[in-house]
């Protein structure tokens, strides 16, 4: 297939960043406020909690790597990955809502529930997300069109990053009025809604272009032998488990931390912050005879809801502006030189929380807005760097397992996931936390550490490996695309001989 051919239209990259819009409605919901959700609402203990995120996503990152050759072997009339995006997407939505929903039962029925609804929705997130980041290896041959493509994803994700931090705890105080259950249980039902709509719009808006060049039947055996040899994705394959957890013990304990940690706050500047807006809305709803919102007095207290909300808010805002970026940072600086200087400054602005007082609340966010321009790309530029293996893997071999190099990847993801939410919670109950009472110091201390010097120590070594083991770098990448196209063009030559 020529490169022309694979040239992406501005519709279809858009089209296919609504796939991560939808997936991460889920997935920022969990990231961030899961844990939460199950100690103060839910009514679970963070050991218990943190045992149950670590069984069930152990067990869905197997079930990755099922999905991911599942998906290699499908043929349809919609192709390999698509058919899991449209058949999964309203499955996905009701697992999401019952996820979040609190039955009347006693504690090892909730348990039990929570195992049953967590693990069932991990699954079926895995049975649409994985297909839809393969997509990405095959929409297209070209890095450039799948660095774009990539980046469409990336602000996908990162927008509905930007509505669930800004809308979650507010949606869930608003309609639960009182009833934190009722609250959660309604918010995801808006999400969910919505992901279905976007979910579909990524179905219909997008191709797969990007065929094995290899005409014999492939085996599970020679799949695994193949990504077990892949060196540049195993690097790639640890870096990202090591940056989920640089993430992930941080977002687990980001509402604790504002919550239990940082407390109310009279904040003059975030006053002003709110105002501004207000000075925007309030004529509007004027126009509708609607009542204006009364303005927020410099000595106002702002309770934790609106803290951890303000603050998610401004990390997921800056990301997407980092995210927008990464066109430039893979073309300019490189995927790999540019995953290392913005890996440096997010470690740098994390370790810097450790400093930080209560009353720090002006530093607190400005390093949190630098952390996140800085820390944003870095997923995207990873992700563009897994499609490059997926490339060097069928230079080397002669044969492509898009599905699987994605698959295994997202089971990194997974992991890291597993291991971060799981030490987040244990930290937790090691230092004595017991959920809606005045906190221990104890408990305050580690919370500063996890929002700080603990994830910064698994960063490092993140990044050391990134420095050293992995090396696919720009002109390596430029050699393997030519000769794939010259092997494609050859294959083509000769299927139409035949």
């Amino acid at each position: 297939m020529s490169n022309e051919i694979q040239k992406l239209p501005l519709r279809e990259k858009i089209g296919y960043g609504f796939g991560d819009l939808a997936s991460v409605l889920f997935w920022q919901t969990i990231m961030v406020y899961l844990l939460f959700f199950y100690t103060d609402v839910f009514g679970l203990t963070a050991k218990a909690a943190g045992w149950m995120f670590f069984v069930s996503r152990i067990s869905d990152a197997i079930f990755d790597v099922v999905i991911g050759m599942t998906a290699d072997r499908t043929k349809s009339r919609w192709g390999k990955f698509r058919p899991y995006i449209l058949w999964g997407a309203v499955p996905l939505a009701v697992s999401a809502v019952l996820a979040f929903s609190t039955p009347s039962f006693a504690d090892t029925g909730k348990l039990i529930y929570a195992y049953v609804t967590f693990i069932s929705f991990m699954f079926l997130y895995s049975t649409v997300n994985i297909p839809y980041t393969a997509l990405l290896g095959v929409i297209s041959g070209d890095p450039v069109e799948r660095a774009d493509a990539a980046t469409s994803k990336f602000i996908g994700a990162f927008t509905a990053g930007i509505i669930v931090s800004a809308t979650a705890l507010p949606l869930a105080k608003y309609f639960g009025e009182g009833n934190d259950a009722k609250g959660w249980h309604m918010t995801m039902m808006i999400y969910a809604v919505a992901a279905v709509v976007f979910l579909l719009v990524t179905f219909l808006s997008t191709h797969e272009r990007v065929q094995p060049i290899a005409k014999e039947k492939t085996n599970v055996g020679r799949d695994l032998e193949d990504i077990i040899q892949n060196i540049p994705w195993i690097s790639l394959f640890v870096v990202t488990i090591l940056f989920i957890l640089f993430v992930c013990i941080r977002m687990n304990v980001t509402t604790h931390y504002f919550k239990y940690y940082v407390g109310e706050q009279a904040s003059p500047w975030l006053a002003t912050f709110f105002n501004f807006f207000l000075g925007i809305i309030n004529p509007l709803i004027g126009l509708f005879g609607g009542k204006e919102i009364a303005l927020f007095e410099e000595t106002h207290k702002f309770g934790f809801e609106v803290l951890a909300s303000a603050f998610n808010t401004v990390g997921q805002v800056l990301s997407l502006i980092g995210v927008a970026l990464v066109p430039f940072f893979a073309r300019f600086l490189g995927r790999k030189k540019a995953a290392i200087i913005l890996f440096i400054t997010a470690l740098v602005c994390t370790g810097s929380f450790y400093f930080f007082k209560p009353e720090n609340l002006l530093l607190i966010f400005v390093f949190q807005a630098i952390g996140s321009l800085a820390g944003g790309p870095i997923s995207a530029l990873l992700w563009i760097m897994y499609a490059d293996t997926a490339d060097y893997s069928e230079w080397k071999t002669g044969r492509r397992a898009t599905g699987l190099v994605f698959s295994a990847s997202i089971m990194s993801n997974k992991l890291g996931w597993a291991f971060g939410s799981m030490i987040a919670a244990f930290i937790l109950d090691k230092t004595g936390f017991v959920a809606n009472v005045v906190q221990n110091i104890n408990v305050l201390t580690g919370l500063k550490e996890m929002m700080s010097v603990i994830p910064v120590a698994v960063g490092v070594i993140a990044l050391i490996i990134l420095i050293f083991f992995y090396k696919l770098d720009e002109g390596t990448m430029a050699k393997i695309k030519a000769e794939l196209d010259e092997r494609r063009k050859a294959s083509e030559a000769g299927a139409a001989t035949a």
